[in-house]
């Protein structure tokens, strides 16, 4: 489901459809797999998102937007894994789901019970892919498209962040963030396999995950993960 279906998205759901309606095969394909930690769950996945990204810029004509999307990534899997051993963290409460990529997240906490699920990306495509793999899945997930860094969180009980400090800028906007949503009572869960810019003296450990990679450029087989949660701070 499409919280807000501007034209970008509109446009990035009829290219997808496109692709997964597409006859062949090849690692330039989506294809619907289940997740390697979380095989309850299954994702429109690239086999190489790198090699599926050159062939729709080359078909496009102009440049998109990495697919994150495409991967199911370790922290992400991590999460979802979290939720679904342990249901009661999401089970009829109000998610949000930052920087979704796939909906992995998302959807895993919809399928425990939560009352509410809404996913954010800032990248249209995923917004889209959040909205098919949801329909495959058989769940209900509000996507949006809307930068909620600089805001509250709205109004949520639980809010997931999976794989959120790949960069300097990104880890700049996203700690804050978490902690003003944390300040204000609201349930605080990261998913990171060691990125070089996660703040870990501002976090504390929840639980750890051994998690097989399907990403890109990553040469380890499997990742340690760590499920963490914002520190209280004094005062």
């Amino acid at each position: 489901m499409l919280a807000e279906m501007d034209g970008p998205t509109r446009d990035a759901a009829a290219a997808l459809r496109r692709e997964i309606g597409a006859p062949g095969g090849g690692p330039d394909r989506l294809r619907l797999l289940p997740t390697p930690l979380v095989p309850e769950v299954r994702l429109h996945v690239a086999e190489d998102a790198i090699l599926w990204w050159a062939r729709m810029e080359a078909d496009a004509g102009h440049r998109l937007p990495a697919p994150y999307w495409a991967s199911a990534w370790a922290g992400g899997q991590a999460l979802a894994r979290y939720l679904l051993d342990h249901p009661r963290v999401a089970a009829g409460r109000r998610v949000l789901d930052l920087a979704t990529g796939s909906g992995l997240v998302a959807i895993a906490a919809a399928l425990t019970g939560a009352a509410r699920v809404q996913a954010s990306d800032i990248d249209p495509y995923a917004v889209a892919a959040v909205g098919l793999n949801a329909d495959a899945n058989r769940v209900a997930v509000d996507a949006t498209a809307t930068d909620l860094l600089d805001t509250d969180g709205g109004d949520v009980d639980l809010l997931l962040a999976g794989d959120v400090f790949y960069d300097r800028p990104m880890a700049d906007r996203v700690l804050p963030f978490l902690e003003r949503v944390a300040g204000r009572g609201v349930d605080v869960l990261v998913g990171d396999p060691g990125r070089g810019y996660l703040p870990e003296e501002r976090l504390e450990p929840v639980a750890v995950y051994r998690v097989p990679s399907t990403e890109p450029a990553v040469e380890s087989s499997v990742r340690q993960v760590r499920i963490m949660r914002p520190r209280r701070r004094p005062g």
